[in-house]
């Protein structure tokens, strides 16, 4: 089956694995490497579309798991899919819920045919096989849909890892059979390497979902609990055994330097929960690092949030306004914060992309740390 889904390798840093690309999608063009915000539930917490097209959003994710909880797949598909759902005409991504499920932990139980689990919201039993994570997705309408995984946990025994990876594999087998079987050639489906923290299970992971040969390749189970040099070690050991002219997501990463280091090593595509949950908390993103805005000494202080930073926040509002608003718990201040951390991120790519072209992103990413993790 031909897949809608076109991507090209538009040009690669001559000092390391970076590089850029274009996905080309029913819904809209997407340049890479690409920070994509996750909408969890058909909606970026605290924004709008319109607020999402104003900071230059090219992809956002939906996720299996919660939309067929609620609204349901039956009402996703009579308004046309996600897009006519949302009105939201750009690329939409959605993960196959098993990252969901893991996280329920005791409220699961895993098989070979699937994982029955119990409704965080009614408590109602519901069985997921990778056919059924499959069909969900296609009456979502997503652009990009995942296979059903398993995440593992962590620490993991080796012995309890490669049993993980294996089920997922053949997972991955019946996915793609039901996508071929829907002939769902408008959606592309990626598949996900596991293995944790273990080199031969990432390699053997990496090989043999490239046998299968899907349209992307995706690299689960980090930032889960392991180190930071854990996870960069997942990506060294899969990214060289996928194909260059396939993208490459890292999910579920989103701190900078994380991000940075993933781009170095061949990764486009990027995504977390992480931006919007730390602006409502008050954790805010600047080009010299993350600041509290709810800390006393921004009382007083008239500058903006951060001066590098074109966003509308900072080119309109104060920090002593931010902090306001944070204090009296406005519900101005979740939308502004979320605003400026979205954009920060959508920068981030863009001004990696740019360093691509170039040639110098080493350059560019020395330089960007060292301000971000210095203050200076």
């Amino acid at each position: 089956m031909q897949c809608a889904m076109k991507y090209t390798v538009e040009s690669q840093d001559p000092h390391c694995a970076a590089r850029t690309g274009r996905l080309v999608l029913p819904h809209g063009e997407v340049e890479t490497p690409i920070f994509m915000p996750v909408g969890t539930q058909a909606t970026v917490k605290a924004l709008s579309q319109e607020d999402l097209e104003l900071i230059g959003a090219q992809i956002i994710l939906g996720n299996a798991y919660h939309l067929y909880l609620r609204p349901g797949t039956d009402i996703m598909e009579k308004a046309g899919g996600i897009h006519g759902f949302m009105n939201w005409n750009k690329p939409v991504l959605t993960d196959s819920g098993g990252f969901q499920v893991f996280s329920l932990g005791a409220l699961n139980k895993v098989t070979p045919e699937g994982v029955t689990f119990q409704s965080h919201l009614d408590g109602s039993r519901h069985l997921f096989t990778p056919e059924k994570a499959t069909d969900i997705q296609i009456s979502i309408g997503a652009d990009i849909m995942m296979c059903f995984d398993e995440c593992t946990s962590y620490p993991v025994t080796r012995e309890a890892a490669e049993k993980s990876m294996r089920m997922t594999h053949a997972w991955a087998k019946q996915c793609k059979a039901q996508w071929e079987a829907r002939e769902a050639s408008q959606q592309a489906l990626f598949g996900i390497v596991q293995g944790s923290v273990f080199e031969d299970l990432r390699r053997e992971s990496a090989t043999g979902l490239v046998d299968l040969d899907f349209p992307g390749y995706a690299i689960g189970g980090v930032s889960v609990g392991e180190s930071k040099e854990e996870m960069i070690q997942a990506v060294e050991w899969a990214a060289p055994h996928l194909p260059e002219e396939k993208p490459r997501y890292l999910m579920g990463v989103g701190p900078p330097e994380d991000i940075l280091n993933a781009i170095e090593r061949g990764i486009d595509m990027f995504d977390c929960v992480m931006p919007t949950r730390n602006a409502r908390n008050g954790s805010l993103f600047t080009s010299i690092g993350k600041l509290n805005i709810k800390n006393a000494r921004f009382a007083e202080d008239f500058g903006p949030l951060d001066a590098a930073c074109t966003c509308p926040v900072c080119r309109t509002y104060t920090r002593a306004y931010l902090h306001h608003l944070f204090r009296t718990k406005e519900i101005l201040s979740l939308r502004l914060n979320t605003l400026h951390n979205l954009f920060f991120m959508l920068q981030l790519a863009d001004s990696a992309r740019k360093s691509i072209r170039d040639g110098r992103f080493l350059d560019f990413k020395r330089t960007f740390l060292q301000a971000y993790s210095t203050g200076k």
